[in-house]
């Protein structure tokens, strides 16, 4: 994995509402007595050269990670690709090659997850490497060029896209598909009965 690691920096998207949750931070929604971004951070951290949090509000409440914290860069709630691109201005500081984007309300991603987008990613002479499971495509945990912020940002600013699916489509990206045995990758915690088949999950 080591060989991988270096071109790679990774950020955390935890920016949303959580509406369907209640409100606040689901990402410090406790999982097996830990927050759920305690545990993508235990999983993700080591595949990465550095970390970022995405996050707007008072980043005190994430100090205990020790990680930097950047608010969106154009508003707030605009949806993830506003979080990709304040990502990928920070990986472009970092002087990285790639960045890594994944969701905060994802526990079960997993521990090769960098080195096979990144694998991918060269030999299909990719720009992007989207995550997926059980044929489902998961856009906001992919590995990014981070020369795709400037083409990310006209598409917000200039075209005014918001959706995801409707950028990527128009890039050079291709997938890679997990396996979902024993449990899919990933998983999203959106409600309180998600968080608790995420209980019922850590035990498969």
């Amino acid at each position: 994995m080591t060989k991988f690691k270096l071109p790679v920096v990774g950020a955390i998207l935890v920016g949303g509402q959580s509406r369907r949750m209640g409100g606040g931070d689901k990402c410090l929604k406790l999982l097996g007595g830990a927050s759920l971004l305690s545990h993508i951070v235990g999983i993700f951290q080591s595949q990465v050269r550095s970390l970022l949090l995405n996050a707007n509000g008072d980043p005190a409440r994430f100090s205990g990670f020790e990680l930097p914290v950047r608010p969106d860069c154009y508003g707030e709630s605009e949806g993830p690709l506003v979080g990709i691109l304040t990502a990928m201005k920070w990986a472009v500081e970092e002087e990285a090659q790639w960045l890594f984007t994944v969701a905060g309300d994802a526990p079960f991603i997993p521990g090769d997850l960098v080195q096979r987008c990144l694998t991918t990613a060269i030999a299909n002479r990719a720009r992007m490497v989207c995550a997926s499971s059980n044929g489902r495509a998961h856009p906001v945990c992919a590995l990014w060029d981070v020369t795709l912020a400037e083409d990310l940002e006209q598409a917000l600013f200039e075209r005014g896209v918001r959706k995801i699916d409707l950028w990527t489509s128009t890039i050079n990206g291709v997938t890679e598909d997990f396996s979902t045995d024993p449990v899919d990758p990933f998983f999203n915690v959106n409600t309180p009965q998600d968080l608790e088949e995420a209980e019922r999950l850590m035990n498969c």
